[in-house]
């Protein structure tokens, strides 16, 4: 039976899990790209123990994409479990753990890596633990996978420090954080994009469906658990790139399943499966990486800027809309944050695959980017920040 929900009578910004995080997600994600670029071309320096490349795919992993993450999960679990959302002063705790992670690892030059370690890790330690106690206390048990890759999440942070002081290289902690990321997308994606999907064409002419979840999704997130593996052990074997392959092959017939090209009238629905769309390339993209001379970069961007800030921008700006209490519909800006994060995806790949170009693009990639999180922050903060619409 669930609990009665109180109205939260603190400050309207902690009343919910996506209201701080969604935030901070947005105006962090434009700010660590702005600071980026003139860091990587030695215009200004951050005092921070990583290296620049290192410090950028850290931020963009363990901080932008675990609070956007975070925020999702602390919304969604409530719904999952019927218990009390996590709210008020724990809630605001959690969110200045990794406000201090953030501070820790820019500094971490100054403070020392353990140290900074210690706090950039413990935001990771704490949800796992506040969702682990959600999903075990509300018997929600078939959503603890999601708490393992939560942890999967934990694991490659740690990986990553411990990486970056001992060898200088952290590819195993970029490439468990970017496996873990991606299970997330396939399993919550999976569940959240044929529903979606579902609801609006019930209210539409008859047509298609998507097909509900079967062996074939098993098979299909089975196929890909495999195949990141492989690449987070050995990313160049050949065997690899056959996994890697098999991959995007299945993961592209599980997109096609879901009747994406009859949502094209609804934008908030559509923007779902076009960010969908980047799992299977990126797959596809590292597959061709080992036979075709194609950099690894381009497969990880269409994963990154892709299928991960795309798809997190989508569910943003749709769980904004619905738990602040206004109309699910995408209007001018919400449609200019789509475009932009899809630019800034196309172009980030294509910089990857022309050389001769690459700098132009790439710039033009992270204006876009910028764009897309500024808009967000512009347009939805004001909603996040107050209390729902009634």
């Amino acid at each position: 039976m669930k609990r009665s929900r109180p109205t939260h009578v603190g400050l309207a910004v902690f009343s919910f899990g996506f209201r701080p995080l969604f935030l901070l997600a947005a105006v962090f994600a434009a700010l660590s790209i702005a600071l980026w670029l003139p860091e990587f071309e030695g215009e200004i320096s951050i005092p921070t123990a990583f290296a620049p490349v290192a410090w950028h795919a850290h931020e963009m992993l363990y901080g932008y994409l675990c609070a956007a993450i975070s925020g999702f999960l602390l919304t969604a679990i409530p719904n999952w479990t019927g218990r009390l959302p996590f709210q008020g002063r724990p809630l605001a705790f959690l969110v200045g753990l990794w406000l201090a992670g953030r501070v820790a690892v820019a500094t971490s030059a100054y403070i020392g890596w353990v140290f900074a370690l210690l706090i950039d890790c413990g935001f990771l330690l704490l949800l796992v633990a506040v969702t682990a106690r959600e999903v075990l206390a509300g018997r929600n048990f078939k959503n603890l996978k999601v708490v393992a890759l939560v942890s999967v999440l934990l694991i490659g942070n740690l990986t990553f420090h411990l990486e970056a002081h001992w060898t200088g290289n952290v590819e195993y902690g970029i490439r468990i954080g970017l496996a873990g990321v991606m299970l997330l997308v396939m399993v919550i994606g999976g569940r959240i994009i044929p529903s979606f999907t579902r609801n609006w064409l019930a209210r539409q002419t008859e047509g298609r469906m998507p097909v509900a979840f079967n062996r074939f999704d098993v098979a299909a997130i089975a196929i890909s658990a495999l195949a990141l593996l492989a690449w987070m052990v050995s990313p160049i074997a050949s065997a690899t790139s056959l996994l890697l392959l098999a991959a995007g092959l299945v993961q592209l017939a599980r997109l096609a399943r879901w009747a994406g090209e009859r949502t094209w009238r609804d934008r908030l629905v559509l923007v779902l499966h076009v960010a969908y769309l980047f799992v299977p390339a990126g797959f596809l993209l590292l597959a061709a990486s080992d036979r075709f001379g194609i950099p690894p970069s381009a497969g990880i961007h269409a994963w990154t800027v892709g299928a991960m800030a795309t798809l997190t921008l989508a569910v943003m700006t749709r769980a904004t809309l619905g738990h602040t209490g206004r109309p699910l519909s995408a209007g001018r800006a919400t449609q200019f944050i789509y475009g932009s994060i899809v630019a800034a995806a196309l172009l980030r790949i294509a910089a990857a695959l022309d050389v001769v170009q690459s700098n132009l693009l790439l710039h033009f990639s992270a204006l876009a980017w910028l764009l897309a999180f500024a808009v967000f922050a512009a347009a939805y903060g004001p909603m996040l920040l107050q209390r729902k619409v009634i």
